[in-house]
């Protein structure tokens, strides 16, 4: 009896195929299509409504935005580590903490929508489209780099990005310039001007905000409240820290500026109010730096480690996308350490282009100047040495 039990479960198994086991795997994960999450409300000021306090998340954009914000975070690390090994030299002012303002605000807005930062602009220069491999090579100064290798950090630039500034608060007034072309050619875009709570303090600032407002242009003025200007607490710095409100008359909001969900409803609030012709808003994220003001700063003169820690622990980004995606069986854990090891790798080879393309020659010092002009030449620090402007 036993024997023929035996031949019996024989035949059975082995009419059975073998089915690989990443596809065992897949089919075994039962994955959720999207799910619907509560979002912090946000503070109004003249504004009846604001943005929703649902959302619905997909596991299509859920990955996305998770891969886009563990490159941010990579690659802004990476750059830690070449500034210290002295590949990138000059200034150079991180982002990691703030991965949620760079996707939400993509994610928020059309790709013919414009946008224009501060010096702390690398991770917006991802999410508008740049590769990290010119990134890096734009940090250490080489050809590859997405200015050629003559910008560095704080001037990068790709279509409808409008780069870092160096000027705390001059991308203020260009930011409703770039605003004022959109109203002029009726086309219906917006323009997202960034800048810190240190440069909110700025007068060109309040100047910009008068004349978007006379003027009625579709402007974001977007605030990215990290609670340190430079060093100093904002308490310090600041008679009202309410910045939403700095505006007068602007309307304004505050956001969660941790949560990329909140910060991509908030963006497309504000971009439909600008669209339908009422003029500029007033943006606040609350958000986070972990590294100081710039590499210069070691960042724990003037806040303790543990109120860092504290925040990596409680508030993280990326910590809270990927619990959302997790609980709500939009992703496993697994697959999300999948993209871990991609992002590592990526920035990786991006890093070690970085570190062996040619620096731009000599020749090229005056190439890019203007656009679309006839070449003519420029005359160099010596008198006697010109350069060549190419556009």
């Amino acid at each position: 009896m036993r024997k023929m039990l035996a031949a019996a479960v024989s035949r059975v198994l082995s009419g059975v195929t073998q089915k690989p086991t990443s596809r065992v795997l897949v089919a075994s994960c039962n994955y959720s299509n999207d799910a619907m999450f509560a979002i912090k409300k946000c503070d109004l000021y003249r504004l009846e409504e604001g943005p929703p306090v649902t959302t619905v998340l997909t596991r299509e954009d859920g990955l996305k935005y998770y891969r886009m914000m563990q490159t941010v975070r990579r690659m802004e690390l990476k750059a830690d580590q070449l500034y210290k090994q002295k590949f990138i030299r000059g200034f150079c002012h991180l982002c990691d903490g703030q991965e949620a303002c760079s996707v939400g605000l993509e994610a928020g807005i059309n790709p013919s929508d414009h946008v224009i930062t501060s010096y702390r602009a690398h991770g917006l220069c991802y999410t508008r489209g740049l590769s990290v491999r010119s990134i890096l090579a734009e940090l250490t100064g080489r050809r590859g780099g997405c200015a050629k290798g003559k910008g560095g950090s704080m001037h990068m630039y790709v279509k409808n990005f409008y780069g870092g500034n160096g000027i705390v608060g001059a991308q203020g007034p260009l930011g409703a310039g770039i605003a004022l072309a959109c109203k002029y050619k009726g086309n219906k875009e917006v323009c997202l001007t960034l800048y810190g709570d240190g440069a909110a303090n700025q007068g060109q600032i309040a100047e910009a905000h008068n004349m978007a407002a006379l003027w009625k242009l579709p402007c974001v003025f977007i605030c990215e409240n990290n609670l340190y200007g430079m060093g100093t607490p904002v308490e310090r710095a600041s008679a009202s820290t309410d910045y939403y409100k700095r505006g007068n008359f602007i309307p304004g909001l505050r956001v969660d500026g941790m949560d990329v969900l909140g910060v991509r409803e908030a963006t497309k609030f504000v971009a439909d109010y600008c669209r339908s012709g009422k003029g500029p808003i007033v943006m606040e994220l609350q958000t986070y730096r972990y590294h100081g003001h710039s590499m210069s700063d070691p960042g724990i003169s003037y806040r303790t480690r543990e109120e860092v820690q504290n925040v990596r622990k409680k508030s993280d980004p990326i910590m809270l996308l990927k619990d959302r995606m997790v609980n709500s069986e939009l992703a496993t854990v697994e697959e999300l350490k999948d993209i871990d090891v991609e992002v590592r790798k990526e920035v990786e080879d991006a890093a070690q282009f970085a570190m062996t393309d040619p620096e731009p020659p000599l020749e090229e010092l005056a190439h890019h100047i203007y656009c679309n002009t006839p070449a003519f030449e420029v005359r160099g620090a010596n008198q006697w040495i010109k350069f060549k402007s190419l556009s």
